[in-house]
């Protein structure tokens, strides 16, 4: 899952980030409203968390324009803005849920997943597939049974792999949702990951390389 976070105090929108990449999500940063808008057009996004009250652009605003340009991600807004009123405002600009500060780091975490599995058709809690079993809530992966230690980026590529359901995706479709945008698109990175990562699962190999294409489960 790709999250772009919107949030103009740099400290919370660091530590918001770092959490989230350590749930195994790949994470961008705005520190403003303009960048957010620009982030949005370059980068497809399963779920944006958008502040309220942002610099150059106002989030109301922010939201306004990716609702009307259909974008296509989720929109989670968080925001010290949490009276009753506040909160029918800006679902009615069409955020698709709203959460106030303070707030308890598991629930962003449980809302962000909620939406995300709203993006695209819907997966089962536990993703099964050629023996392997994937709880993205737990962290936790096993094959046959047996639990298989991974990276928090492994883990990300094997979800992405599994939720394809024996289609293939290609090495860009995996640095788009698995790494944030400061990846550099030339980079082996993708190919060393599945190399450690179809060491990790062992025999039989279940990782297909497509080649020119790119790889199936």
């Amino acid at each position: 899952m790709r999250v772009l976070v919107v949030e103009d105090e740099r400290v919370m929108a660091d530590a918001i980030a770092t959490g989230l990449r350590r749930e195994a999500m790949a994470v961008d940063i705005a520190y403003d409203g303009a960048g957010a808008l620009e982030r949005a057009m370059v980068n497809e996004y399963d779920v944006v968390i958008l502040d309220r009250d942002l610099p150059k652009v106002h989030g109301d605003e922010v939201c306004r324009t990716l609702v009307a340009r259909r974008y296509g991600a989720r929109i989670l807004m968080l925001t010290a803005a949490g009276e009753l009123e506040d909160k029918v405002a800006g679902l009615n600009l069409g955020a698709d849920d709203y959460l106030a500060k303070p707030f308890a780091f598991k629930e962003l975490i449980a809302r962000v997943r909620a939406l995300g599995r709203r993006v695209a058709a819907p997966l089962p809690p536990v993703l099964a597939r050629a023996g392997i079993e994937l709880d993205p809530n737990r962290f936790t992966v096993t094959r046959e049974g047996r639990p298989v230690e991974l990276t928090r980026k492994e883990f990300a590529v094997l979800e992405v792999l599994m939720a394809a359901e024996g289609v293939v995706v290609s090495s860009e479709q995996l640095l788009e949702k698995a790494w944030d945008e400061h990846i550099d698109p030339f980079t082996n990175v993708v190919r060393v990951t599945m190399m450690t990562l179809r060491k990790k699962l062992g025999d039989p190999p279940v990782i297909e390389t497509v080649p020119g294409v790119g790889y199936r489960l």
